[in-house]
């Protein structure tokens, strides 16, 4: 019997840590991710301004996993007919399939954007940043950051922070389509980001739609807006045909479960839950459940088909670091400061312990 886990990011990595503690000994594992590590995808942004950090945030992949086989691969194609999965490395079979592959960023198709812009999705993209706002700082220029989405607003902020440290005054703007930052969230808690985003000098334009960008102008609904360095963290979707739509049970045929920023999930409540850190997680532990009452009836090879659980997004609240500042909701309370700042540290922390990371949490919440 073999289980394949394509993606290693949080639904990944959560899913075969579970299912190497309740699966027989005898099921075979396999996670497929091209990378040799897991990368701990919400805490990047905090590696602009400190790239010590960056050996922190990615786990290699034979330190988070134990009896799961990593197969670093780069997938290209699933064929759920005939129960494979074309790699890379060539084609690989299986019994049970996950797709966790996470997502990519979306450009929309907006003519010069993915040319021009530098998306947040991988650390290499985080470095690319922070050298090309060394050079924003050194003329006085200006960045650009295109979504206000959590990530967006994360982004701004670091860069707001090393705006002001420069003997020059560089130019932090924060574009948003939307009539508000981090659209979708609560309204105490939207107006808590933007405070503290003024507060710390971001120039944040709501209402302003791209359309385009050059090599040195991003073209607005309503005019047009020079630039120095162009950030994207304007959306998501899928690396296959979009977020694939499916239902609480995260099944996608009889063999398949996609769960994570892979999947565009419509929980037990009937709401489609966001897209997050702690959505991939605990989704990966009802996949878990579902996978092992689907290898079990495999097995036997009689009965009835299994009984399957059914995912129901909860929030576990939100932590959102800007700069040196950081704005928390638990529940309907919104806080900042020292409180805010330590529920943040605590989750950081906490995600790098529960994946096996000790010494990179231990260190992570020291700094």
């Amino acid at each position: 019997m073999h289980v394949l886990v394509l993606g290693g990011g949080y639904a990944g990595v959560t899913l075969v840590r579970t299912l190497e503690a309740t699966l027989p000994p005898d099921v075979t594992l396999t996670l497929v991710d091209e990378r040799e590590t897991h990368l701990v995808q919400h805490l990047i942004h905090r590696a602009i301004r400190e790239p010590d950090l960056d050996e922190q945030l990615a786990i290699p992949f034979d330190r988070v996993c134990s009896r799961t086989d990593h197969h670093q691969a780069r997938v290209t194609g699933i064929d759920r007919d005939a129960q494979t999965v074309e790699a890379s490395t060539g084609t690989l079979s299986y019994d049970v399939c996950v797709i966790s592959l996470g997502a990519r960023t979306a450009f929309y198709g907006l003519d010069g954007v993915a040319a021009h812009a530098t998306p947040v999705k991988r650390l290499d993209h985080v470095a690319q940043i922070r050298q090309g706002f060394q050079q924003v700082r050194e003329m006085g220029g200006r960045a650009v950051v295109g979504g206000a989405g959590l990530s967006g607003v994360q982004t701004a902020g670091e860069l707001a922070e090393l705006a002001a440290e420069a003997d020059t005054e560089p130019e932090v703007v924060l574009l948003e389509q939307a009539d508000t930052v981090a659209p979708g969230f609560d309204r105490s808690f939207r107006e808590a980001l933007r405070e503290t985003l003024d507060d710390r000098g971001v120039d944040v334009r709501t209402g302003q739609s791209v359309e385009r960008a050059t090599a040195d102008e991003v073209v607005l609904s309503d005019g047009s807006l020079a630039y120095d360095q162009f950030i994207w963290t304007g959306g998501i979707t899928g690396q296959f045909d979009g977020r694939r739509a499916v239902r609480a049970t995260l099944r996608v045929d009889d063999r398949t479960f996609a769960l994570g920023d892979a999947a565009r999930v419509v929980d037990a409540d009937g709401d489609v839950a966001p897209a997050a850190a702690q959505t991939a997680v605990g989704q990966a532990e009802t996949a878990a459940t579902n996978v092992k009452r689907l290898v079990e009836y495999l097995r036997d090879g009689d009965g009835f088909e299994p009984r399957l659980d059914r995912y129901r997004y909860s929030s576990k609240g939100w932590a959102v670091s800007v700069g040196d500042g950081t704005v928390a909701q638990v529940g309907s309370t919104v806080v900042r400061g020292a409180p805010a700042h330590l529920l943040k540290t605590t989750i950081g922390s906490g995600y790098l312990g529960s994946v096996g990371a000790i010494s990179e949490a231990v260190q992570y919440a020291l700094e």
